[in-house]
């Protein structure tokens, strides 16, 4: 394992927290794809606004990973956000490649910026566990904007 910059963690705590991070980052590497599936392939009332907002949102989930890759590569970890990694190890559910309707696409969305947002508050507890308060502001940080984004992609159904 490369050398770690972080002082004052124990090794298994470090290597939990790294495999904390790396579960994130599976789920925040797939659902930035399935939000640029969507952002390709999307039709209907309201298209240009959703796929502008999508592209916004896609480039946070980005920052969000490159957050997560770091902080792993700080504690001497290895970050595995190829998509290949993030296919074997996600939690979020297959995104429906054959969608066109734009309401279906926020529907499938909100439900997996959902699951990502609880995955995260239970990282969340789980670095607090491990006695990892960076990691732990880390996640909680994440998880507002998870949210706020669930509730931008939401409030463009029609209800």
């Amino acid at each position: 394992m490369p050398e770690s910059f972080v002082d004052g963690l124990e090794s298994q705590t470090q290597s939990q927290v790294i495999d904390l991070l790396n579960a994130r980052l599976a789920d925040s590497v797939d659902l930035t794809l399935a939000v640029k599936q969507a952002h390709w392939n999307m039709r209907g009332q309201g298209f240009i606004g959703v796929h502008e907002m999508l592209d916004d949102v896609a480039d946070r989930l980005r920052e969000h990973s490159d957050t997560m890759a770091e902080r792993i590569a700080v504690m001497g970890g290895h970050a595995k956000g190829t998509t290949q990694e993030a296919a074997k190890s996600t939690t979020l559910p297959p995104y429906p490649v054959e969608l066109t309707d734009l309401q279906e696409h926020i529907d499938e969305l909100v439900k997996r910026f959902k699951h990502h947002g609880k995955q995260l508050r239970e990282a969340i507890a789980a670095a607090g566990d491990a006695g990892d308060d960076d990691v732990e502001d880390l996640f909680t940080e994440l998880s507002r904007e998870v949210d706020k984004d669930a509730w931008f992609i939401g409030a463009n159904k029609n209800r």
